[in-house]
């Protein structure tokens, strides 16, 4: 591990030396990428949403025979056991919950009792203003160059709004890959900076290398933001697959959503009820209408298709606008290293302008 060069109020508040997160990546974010990135000093989150309880439980502890670092554990605050997934990092001392969704004041007390770091994600400053006043420890804003349900605005504007609006360590995240951007997104005022795509192509991230060789011969513009796989908006390689659902009619995609709804309901091991339960907090935490709830099983049988099976004429592939300038496969202590160097020496450069 390389010893610290910056230290934030994030490294302080978890106990990382790097102000690096690596994202909590659906299918992507499991023990091996965690507990590599825990290693190398930066702060690993496991994802646990395509996870049932038992794996996740799993997980964590595959993490903790792996390190001895501080993680995270990504969850979504709308699933019908959110409360016992909690309650499953409390008994594990987890460091960090992040969600995807703001949680329940209740649930961010709970955490808060038992000095776990709660991070949400959010999209928009007014959000940051109300997970602060429910005890959130730091939250994660991501601009529309990342690769989730982020909306258009970019990181450059989401980020000084939210740093403006709320006094918690913020994370950035979207657009980063680099020493350069994380030197900027604390010159912004951030705390650090989150990546996925740039951790989903190390040599410790699991998925398979000849979808890793398919994002790295991949440009610029070689994205799009597409509502036709999950009903929200998610950027996406393009690939033949999504051209075709790009193009595809609401009618014509209805019998494959059924299948994969099937087929996620067998690989989730949940009962039609626990389903039924687990799209009405959906539809109510996200404001989703029928149609998009009716495409919310495509994602997680989509992504498991692409990135864990390597099919992908039958799976689409989540990214962010940088995988059109990534070129390399570094392993997570190589990526982190070379991030943290970089950046101290553009502060260090950017600071000789100073008279």
């Amino acid at each position: 591990m390389r010893e610290q060069q910056l230290r934030t109020p994030f490294t302080d508040l978890v106990g990382v030396p790097h102000p690096v997160v690596q994202t909590g990546m659906g299918w992507v974010s499991g023990p091996r990428l965690v507990s590599g990135t825990a290693n190398a000093g930066g702060l690993g989150i496991l994802a646990s949403a395509t996870m049932t309880f038992a794996e996740l439980e799993q997980a964590i502890i595959e993490v903790k025979g792996r390190t001895d670092q501080p993680f995270g554990v990504n969850l979504r605050a709308d699933a019908a056991d959110a409360g016992d997934r909690c309650q499953l990092l409390i008994d594990h001392g987890v460091k960090v919950a992040s969600f995807a969704l703001a949680p329940k004041p209740e649930l961010i007390a709970k955490l808060k009792d038992h000095d776990i770091v709660v991070m949400p994600s959010i999209g928009a400053a007014k959000h940051a203003v109300k997970v602060a006043s429910w005890g959130a420890d730091a939250v994660m804003i991501q601009g529309g160059e990342g690769g989730g349900h982020t909306g258009a605005v970019p990181t450059t504007l989401l980020l000084p709004t939210v740093l403006d609006a709320v006094d918690i360590p913020v994370i950035a995240a979207g657009g980063f890959y680099d020493g350069r951007g994380l030197a900027a997104a604390l010159s912004y005022g951030a705390a650090g900076v989150g990546m996925g795509t740039r951790f989903l192509l190390t040599r410790d991230s699991a998925v398979p290398d000849a979808v890793k060789e398919l994002y790295l011969s991949k440009g610029l513009a070689d994205t799009v933001v597409t509502t036709k796989v999950d009903g929200m908006p998610h950027r996406m390689l393009r690939t033949d697959l999504v051209a075709s659902l790009e193009e595809t009619s609401a009618v014509r995609r209805l019998g494959p959503t059924m299948r994969r709804t099937l087929e996620f309901k067998r690989s989730s091991g949940m009962s039609w009820s626990a389903l039924l339960k687990d799209g009405r907090a959906m539809k109510k935490a996200q404001g989703r209408t029928l149609g998009q709830m009716a495409l919310a099983a495509n994602t997680p049988t989509m992504l498991r298709a692409g990135l864990v099976e390597g099919d992908t004429s039958a799976g689409v592939l989540a990214s962010g606008q940088v995988v059109g300038v990534i070129d390399d496969l570094p392993s997570c202590e190589e990526l982190i290293e070379r991030i943290v160097v970089q950046a101290a020496d553009e502060l260090k450069r950017a600071s000789s302008y100073l008279v």
